[in-house]
């Protein structure tokens, strides 16, 4: 079959790949297609071919896969947030741990190990304590929010996102009553003009407490002693703040931060460890499930109280806090110092005196250290960005000799590649454990042990 763009076709999905598009192959041509699941027969309007592969729109579902179910949310399907809503959860937990398994095993060439059946949620809604609302208008000029479209900045309108949590949309209607009233005009990322851009939420689920922030293309909110009056309404509002962002960026929150009322953070508890949260640190947005994966990473560090271990992109000392209730002592580094900030005060919250943190980046900060100090460690935690560690950070923590390497990713293709890299360094990969930290999505987090070889 000579497959063209706009032909309509019949396909059936028999996988789905990493960004979670069903596939279908029609004469051993691979189309993806968005939307699809495994199990699903479904017609397709190809909108674009490629030599060996093309791209489909999902058209009609001739036949259900027994797999699909009724997404929970009106706009999943156009929002981009949610790509496997319409998938059984237990079918989306397999889909995460098989994806971790064939990037460990195809890209990192690793076989010999323990893999432990994912961890999933009870409830795999209402599980998210923080949000990022754009605010634009919708064809006929209202003020609107909601959720950006797949690969576009197209504003999806909706003000309760399934995973968020409620007191999210009673924020919205006040911000969005208040932008109406004064005649406050919305960002427009074409020509650079209007004000609000994004409203920001975080929420403490032990603690109740939540953070506001209206992210603005300037520095002053009309009549904004009002809008703090209504916000102040909503049950454990503790701090609000305008975020200045005046750049032409596709970053959210700018570098400056005008505190209109209340706190200069939330509290948070995860675990037994308290957590102070300023508005441009980095938190896990699950905290449930934070709970689980940085149990498990406690578990793999295997402490017994005499250790000396390094937490490397330790963000506000969610995990290097974690560790201190078992460790000899403790050191972080962080490329932001506001978290290193935090860090310090979460460290005197809970009462650590075995901690101590760095700012700067890893792959300048870790080397330095060891080249001046030629400092061992017994345990070595990394939890990266997506992009994984930088080359001279696993040289150099190979070079300290740690017993135990654990290693927590968001991205399961670099974690596998830095796996490889760590395994020719002289690290045997011995236990993998997935964590479901978002369901609906395809994003999932692992947490992986590695012994010395020596």
């Amino acid at each position: 079959m000579d497959l063209k763009k706009n032909d309509i076709c019949v396909v059936q999905i028999t996988d789905m790949n990493h960004d979670g598009e069903g596939i279908g192959k029609l004469d051993g041509c691979p189309l993806f297609i968005k939307d699809a699941i495994v199990g699903d027969t479904v017609r397709v309007k190809i909108m674009k071919m490629k030599k060996t592969y093309g791209y489909a729109r999902l058209e009609e579902i001739v036949e259900c896969s027994p797999f699909r179910v009724e997404p929970k949310c009106a706009v999943a399907r156009q929002c981009g947030g949610c790509q496997l809503q319409a998938m059984s959860y237990a079918k989306q937990l397999e889909f995460k741990q098989n994806k971790v398994k064939n990037n460990i095993e195809r890209i990192g060439k690793i076989t010999d190990y323990t893999m432990h059946p994912i961890i999933g949620m009870d409830e795999p809604f209402r599980y998210r304590n923080k949000a990022q609302f754009p605010i634009g208008r919708n064809k006929s000029g209202k003020i609107i929010a909601g959720f950006y479209a797949g690969r576009t900045h197209a504003i999806i309108e909706s003000d309760d996102c399934a995973l968020g949590v409620t007191e999210n949309k009673n924020v919205l209607e006040k911000v969005l009553a208040h932008m109406e009233k004064y005649n406050i005009a919305p960002y427009d990322e074409e020509n650079h003009s209007g004000l609000v851009r994004h409203v920001f939420t975080r929420k403490g689920f032990k603690t109740g407490e939540i953070m506001v922030c209206i992210v603005c293309n300037g520095r002053k909110l009309a009549h904004a002693d009002e809008l703090v009056r209504e916000l102040c309404g909503i049950d454990g509002v503790k701090s609000i703040f305008i975020n200045v962002n005046t750049e032409k960026t596709n970053v959210i929150l700018g570098k400056e931060l005008i505190k209109l009322w209340g706190e200069d953070y939330i509290t948070d508890r995860i675990g037994d460890v308290f957590y102070r949260i300023s508005p441009l640190a980095f938190f896990q947005v699950n905290p449930v499930q934070t709970e689980r994966l940085y149990g498990k990473a406690l578990e793999f560090a295997g402490l017994t109280g005499g250790e000396t271990v390094w937490d490397v992109y330790c963000g506000i000392g969610t995990i290097s806090l974690f560790l201190a209730q078992k460790a000899k002592e403790v050191y972080g580094i962080e490329i932001v110092p506001e978290a290193i900030c935090d860090a310090i005060e979460n460290a005197k919250l809970n009462g650590f005196e075995n901690t101590e943190f760095f700012v700067g980046k890893a792959e300048e900060v870790l080397p330095d250290w060891y080249v001046k100090n030629r400092g061992k460690a017994d345990v070595v935690v990394v939890d990266p960005p997506r992009k994984g560690c930088e080359e001279a950070v696993l040289n150099t923590i190979a070079g300290m000799e740690p017993k135990r390497i654990v290693y927590v990713s968001c991205d399961s293709a670099t974690l596998a590649r830095d796996l490889a890299r760590l395994e020719v360094l002289g690290y045997k990969v011995s236990d993998v454990q997935v964590v479901d930290m978002f369901p609906n999505s395809t994003h999932c987090e692992t947490v992986c042990l590695l012994n010395s070889k020596k």
